[in-house]
This record gives structure tokens, sequence and C-alpha cells, in this order.
């Protein structure tokens, strides 16, 4: 898999995180520990996408 399109799936993942965060933020019955390991894998692809970039303000 080349740079560019390992690059791709990560920011599709991390879009598609990004969507079922706002769904489970919609409906008050959202388990909150269920949520707050979605946002956890969120954020560990975003730092996975930034450290692939070359970005070195990585959280």
């Amino acid at each position: 898999m080349s740079m560019q399109s390992h690059l791709a799936e990560l920011e599709r993942r991390h879009a598609a995180l990004e969507r079922k965060i706002e769904d489970a933020l919609l409906h008050p019955s959202t388990d909150s520990l269920e949520l707050a390991e979605m946002k956890r894998r969120k954020l560990m692809l975003k730092d996975e996408i930034k450290r692939l970039q070359g970005d070195p303000t990585i959280h």
C-alpha cells in the first residue's frame, strides 16, 4: 500500500468515526464509555495521520 493510499484510508476512517460520534451524540441513550472509546480511536487516527504527514506537533 502506498503512503498516499494509506493516508487516504486513515482519513476515511477518521471521517467515518466523526460521523458515528456525531450520530451518537444525538441519541441520549448512547453509552458514555462507548462514546469515549470512539473519541479515543478518532484521536489515535488523527495522531497517526499527522505523524505520517511529518507534523512535529503531535499530541
